[in-house]
């Protein structure tokens, strides 16, 4: 074991930032991690340290550095097409990381792109460079076309604080919100929890007196003190999860939303979930009353996503992905 850990730090990923929370995770692994910062369209042109700290032995390189590296890298972590093209000229092994839906992203980015034709594209080019896709979840795979490697993201159960669920309101985690309110349904969430004390967190520059977490400590004491947790999706645009709610069900809250097939919630175990705004709003109303119910229906949440949602079985699985990518650069290499 000792000698495999010996290996692993003496390896060196290339990853694109994405989503901080997400690459995050990729400390687990034990690899070092050169991160690219300032990339077009991000809202920030660094790293983002009040969603997470940097993770260990990574540093921050900017994309000029990264296509000038001398280092050898054990395989380049990227998140979409621009990517792949921005590392071309480079000679290692490349991953491309799903995290949205096919027609959740055109959505977002009032896209008119054929969708087949785009996603022929994306599945010949990878080919071409022997690269390798894997999704964070089967509705994003498929969405894409590529279900055969599915990896979800994680949440370490130590990193939260104990449940106090003292604070009588609901908390809901999103970034962005004003251009995701179809895929977020918006509209059922203000419906369900008109009335109700909710707290919003996130970088949304269009909706007056919200802001992000000033720190991840300080978006986990809000996970510990507030009463319950909201996510609500569209089915066909998003999952019935996302990494703030498991965070959420880790730090032991119950989760309220929407009926969703991939949700994680049983209904009247871990959380309530209703597809109408009126019998959710009874449920949060419950919750706001009753904080012993909330606090045993939230020590079933964290069960529920130590279960599922463990950093071993991230760390495993995408230890996996990173070695097909291998597999699948080398094999081109041999074929060319």
């Amino acid at each position: 074991m000792r000698k495999q850990e010996a290996q692993a730090k003496e390896k060196t990923l290339l990853v694109f930032n994405c989503h901080e929370p997400w690459v995050y995770q990729l400390g687990a692994l034990g690899y070092k991690l050169d991160i690219i910062i300032g990339l077009k369209g991000r809202y920030l042109e660094t790293w983002d340290e009040q969603m997470r700290p940097m993770p260990p032995n990574s540093r921050l390189i900017t994309l000029p550095q990264a296509q000038q590296s001398q280092i050898r890298y054990y395989c380049i972590i990227t998140h979409n097409i621009t990517d792949l093209l921005d590392i071309k000229h480079r000679h290692e092994p490349r991953l491309m990381v799903i995290h949205s839906t096919f027609e959740g992203r055109a959505l977002e980015e009032s896209s008119d792109v054929v969708p087949q034709d785009m996603k022929d594209t994306l599945k010949k080019y990878l080919k071409l460079i022997g690269g390798h896709a894997v999704a964070v979840s089967m509705l994003k795979g498929k969405s894409w076309g590529f279900p055969e490697d599915i990896v979800p993201f994680a949440v370490n159960e130590d990193d939260y604080l104990p449940y106090s669920g003292q604070t009588s309101s609901g908390l809901r985690v999103c970034n962005f919100i004003e251009k995701r309110k179809t895929i977020l349904l918006w509209d059922f969430h203000e419906k369900a929890f008109d009335g109700i004390p909710i707290r919003i967190v996130g970088h949304n520059p269009n909706m007056p007196g919200v802001r992000a977490a000033n720190s991840w400590e300080h978006l986990k004491r809000m996970l510990q003190s507030h009463r319950f947790y909201i996510h609500t999706a569209n089915s066909e645009l998003e999952d019935g999860y996302n990494m703030a709610s498991l965070e959420a069900m880790a730090a032991g809250m119950p989760i309220l939303g929407n009926r969703h097939p991939t949700s994680p919630i049983e209904h009247g175990v871990n959380g309530f979930f209703s597809d109408d705004p009126v019998e959710l709003r009874k449920y949060a109303n419950m919750l706001l009353e009753d904080k012993i119910l909330a606090t045993m229906m939230g020590r079933e949440a964290r069960k529920t996503v130590i279960e599922r949602f463990s950093i071993s079985k991230f760390k495993e699985a995408f230890l996996q992905s990173i070695e097909t990518a291998r597999q699948k650069w080398k094999h081109r290499k041999l074929n060319r």
